[in-house]
Order: C-alpha cells, then sequence, then structure tokens
C-alpha cells in the first residue's frame, strides 16, 4: 500500500472479525517495523510480550479494563508493550541526560516504534488499537515480565470486523506556529 494511504486509512479498531487470524508471521512482520523506529542513542529499549494463544489472549484481557477486554473481542493477538528502564535519556553512571529524571525518553522511544507497529499492521490489512488503561502490576505478574521493565502500553491486533471511519482532524493551521 502507498504510505500516505497508510496513514490515512490507519484506524483504531474496536471489534476484530475472530473468523480470520493473523498468523505469528505477520505479528512478527509488525514487531520488526517497529524495531526499524529511531531511538535514544540506538538504545532500542521498546520490547514486546505477545499473547498469540487463546490461553495468551484471555490472560492479558483479564488485566484490561471490562471496555477494554471488550474492544479485544477476536483480536488475533494482544501485544503488551514494556520498556526497559534507565536506559534511553541516562547516562551509563545512572544520572539522566536532560531535564527529564524519569523514562520519559524510553516512552517516547516506544512511541515513534508504536507508530511503525501500527502503521505495518494496517499495510498488511490489520487492525490494532493502542489502549494505556490496564493494570500494569497484574499483566507484570501474569506474563511474568522482567522487574527492570514498565509497561507502557497494550495493542490488539486482529482482521477488523468493520471499516471505520476517520474522526474529524485538526487543520495544520490549528496546531502550527511557523517563525
Amino acid at each position: 500500500m502507498e504510505f500516505q494511504k497508510v496513514i490515512e486509512e490507519r484506524r483504531s479498531i474496536r471489534g476484530y472479525d475472530a473468523s480470520k487470524k493473523a498468523s505469528k508471521e505477520q505479528i512478527e512482520e509488525i514487531i520488526n517495523a517497529a524495531i526499524l523506529a529511531p531511538s535514544w542513542k540506538n538504545s532500542q529499549v521498546h520490547r514486546y510480550h505477545v499473547a498469540i494463544s487463546e490461553e495468551g489472549i484471555e490472560k492479558v484481557k483479564a488485566c484490561l479494563p471490562e471496555f477494554n477486554a471488550n474492544n479485544c473481542e477476536g483480536a488475533s493477538a494482544i501485544i503488551v508493550e514494556t520498556i526497559v528502564k534507565k536506559r534511553s535519556g541516562w547516562d551509563k553512571d545512572g544520572t539522566p541526560s536532560t531535564e527529564l529524571e524519569h523514562d520519559e525518553w524510553g516512552v517516547y522511544d516506544l512511541g515513534l516504534a508504536t507508530e511503525n507497529l501500527v502503521l505495518k499492521a494496517a499495510d498488511l490489512g490489520l487492525g490494532t488499537l493502542i489502549m494505556g488503561i490496564r493494570d500494569a502490576g497484574k499483566l507484570k505478574e501474569v506474563l511474568a515480565i522482567p522487574e527492570n521493565e514498565m509497561v507502557v502500553a497494550v495493542v490488539s491486533v486482529g482482521y477488523p470486523k468493520a471499516k471505520a471511519t476517520m474522526p474529524k482532524r485538526k487543520a495544520v493551521e490549528d496546531i502550527a506556529v511557523f517563525y
């Protein structure tokens, strides 16, 4: 698909076609696209914990509020995105490299990677939903996520049940100031 078309057609999907399943290879392909995103000093702090089996998907859904669990119905996979803490934006001695004293740069880097992930999914005809409301502690427990990783987002992936429409977008003049 042409890049501009991918950008324009990517939507947040809240209903998946359970009769069509994305393959493990397709999920690997979208994660490979995420790997190509830039990161602070090439630190590549993003990690992916992928529930692809029915059992794994149900475990992850149990860590989501009901509305998000419902939005995942029929998904082929649910990806729990984490970052390795204190690597992106930090010096080797453990001090922050900028005025950001937490893991903001790691989260920023993950955002760049997530954009690649969802755009590649759209390119493959898959839909995604990025979710920030989740029980991080419970996800860490049920998926045995290492202590040095921070849960940031959860992304459902699958074939959309229906084509989503584009909500109204702001114009350049509404959000940009030129000097």
